[in-house]
């Protein structure tokens, strides 16, 4: 009998107040079915020491739920302290995400994920990955199935992790824009993005929406939803799909996943059922087609 795809859920990339964050990954412990979570900062290390001590707890009531918690580092530490902590996650004896290659020397070898914003898009650069100790790989998001499937043939022995909802990762900055919007400098942002749940969209001058920025990160305008049939991911070696946590009900969006990776709906059902929980924004799956990522396709 095949297995089940998992499902997962990624580190949460938005700033959140304290209490919103853990009455959301409470939710996930006691009420989803997401098999496997990413805890951690990634985006901004200035936000580290405000939901450190949360995220601690909320991971020891995610074990106890069953589920599998797995600490994702900072995409790009840039200051010692952050270099410090980022190399203090990596001495941890059970498995981390890796999303800055920096990480990999406290690594020394321990079993890790690759992340998406790690920079690997071939199977000579997942294979050395592999002999640092890479476990599973979640592909940059522009990576698409024929790409992902084309190394997967070449290590078919890599679990791989394909990012299916959420507003997409595109880019990682050294400046904060949400300080600049706010005429601030990084280092007096005020922690203006908790302003911003889910991002902030960024407009063409001709007014169309286009981007969205969340601190040091682009985003996309749209929220991609990854409506490959289940078939077609396992040829590809997707083991795993990854939803994006956002303020929508995540343990509705989990439940409607799980539906269309067991075969139980179909692409257009599993789109029409997430209506309410895309923000108000374009659904977007190009990416995964070979096309624009903006686009939309049932094909």
């Amino acid at each position: 009998m095949t297995a089940p795809i998992e499902l997962t859920l990624g580190p949460l990339f938005f700033n959140w107040p304290v209490q919103t964050l853990a009455d959301f990954y409470a939710r996930i412990a006691d009420e989803s079915v997401i098999d496997r979570v990413y805890v951690g900062e990634v985006v901004c290390g200035k936000r580290s020491p405000l939901v450190e001590s949360t995220l601690v707890d909320a991971a020891e009531r995610l074990v106890r739920a069953g589920k599998t918690v797995v600490w994702s580092t900072l995409c790009s530490p840039t200051n010692k302290r952050e270099r410090s902590a980022t190399a203090s996650l990596s001495t941890f004896d059970a498995e981390i995400e890796v999303n800055d290659i920096g990480a990999l020397a406290a690594r020394n070898g321990r079993p890790f994920t690759a992340g998406p914003m790690l920079n690997i898009y071939n199977e000579t650069a997942l294979a050395a990955l592999q002999d640092e100790g890479c476990t599973r790989w979640c592909p940059p998001v522009e990576m698409s199935l024929a790409a992902i499937r084309a190394v997967h043939a070449a290590r078919p022995d890599m679990p791989i992790e394909v990012f299916g909802f959420g507003r997409l990762p595109l880019a990682h900055s050294g400046r904060c824009y949400h300080a600049r919007f706010h005429s601030l400098n990084k280092d007096s942002c005020r922690y203006f993005c908790e302003e911003d749940p889910d991002g902030k969209t960024v407009s063409t001058v001709d007014g169309a929406p286009f981007l969205a920025f969340n601190g040091l990160q682009t985003l996309s305008d749209g929220v991609h939803l990854a409506t490959t049939p289940s078939f077609d991911l396992r040829r590809a070696g997707i083991a795993a799909v990854r939803l994006s946590p956002h303020t929508v009900d995540m343990v509705r969006v989990a439940a409607a996943f799980r539906h269309f990776l067991d075969d139980q709906i179909a692409p257009l059902e599993l789109k029409n059922a997430l209506k309410a929980d895309v923000l108000d924004r374009p659904v977007i799956n190009g990416y995964l087609g070979g096309r624009p990522g903006m686009e939309w396709s049932t094909q």
